[in-house]
């Protein structure tokens, strides 16, 4: 049986880059949709999705920050039955606009998601047959989450870690020795050759950022 192709479509939202992506298999039309932003990213996504006639089957967010939710509260209004998963911790910031830091900007955001599935450490998730682990890297925030799919040596980091450096850690919640702690051990063991798909900026790979980020030099 052929292996199903996993396809990656990068929207990048405007105002604080930062990176949705839309993950999907021509082989069984189904998609996920991680770290949905600001405006014009929730129309971007539905409206690539209905091009291809894909089915969202999860909006999966990698941590709380307003950034990285703002547009689901636009796609469950197109797709209401799609669950949203996010890290325990950072459910309430969902619907909070001082924890998911939008009230510092003068616009409150509330997702109005009230069922949001909690991603586990150590969690299995399957997109179109192809598996996928849910990793720990909190610390940027509590409950910050990775999506690593060993198959397809690819792993989606949030802002966890970034091309030369690693997410904030002087926000309200943050935790820089969390966040060390849990890059050395849940990124830094993955293979060289795996592809890091940040929140924001572009593209790298593990070896990269083990070799050249200056910010990991202290954990080596």
């Amino acid at each position: 049986m052929e292996a199903a192709q996993l396809h990656v479509e990068t929207f990048v939202e405007p105002s604080f880059y930062e990176n949705a992506y839309l993950l999907w298999s021509v082989n069984a039309g189904e998609c996920w949709i991680v770290d949905p932003g600001l405006p014009p990213q929730p129309e971007q996504v539905s409206d690539f999705v209905s091009r291809l006639s894909l089915r969202p089957t999860a909006i999966v967010l990698t941590h709380g920050h307003a950034d990285h939710i703002a547009g689901v509260g636009p796609l469950r209004r197109s797709w209401p039955d799609v669950p949203v998963y996010i890290g325990r911790p950072d459910q309430s910031m969902l619907n909070d606009p001082q924890k998911n830091l939008s009230a510092g900007f003068g616009v409150p955001l509330m997702t109005g998601v009230a069922d949001a599935v909690a991603l586990e450490p150590r969690q299995e998730m399957t997109l179109a047959g192809i598996q996928w682990e849910v990793l720990d890297t909190s610390g940027h925030s509590p409950g910050s989450r990775s999506l690593h799919c060993p198959s397809r040596k690819l792993v989606i980091v949030g802002d966890a870690l970034f091309a030369g450096s690693i997410g904030r850690t002087d926000l309200p919640a943050s935790d820089g020795g969390r966040l060390v702690a849990n890059i050395r051990q849940h990124l830094l063991s993955l293979p060289d050759e795996t592809r890091v798909l940040a929140g924001h900026g572009r593209e790298t790979t593990i070896g990269k950022e083990r070799r050249n980020n200056p910010f990991l030099g202290q954990l080596l």
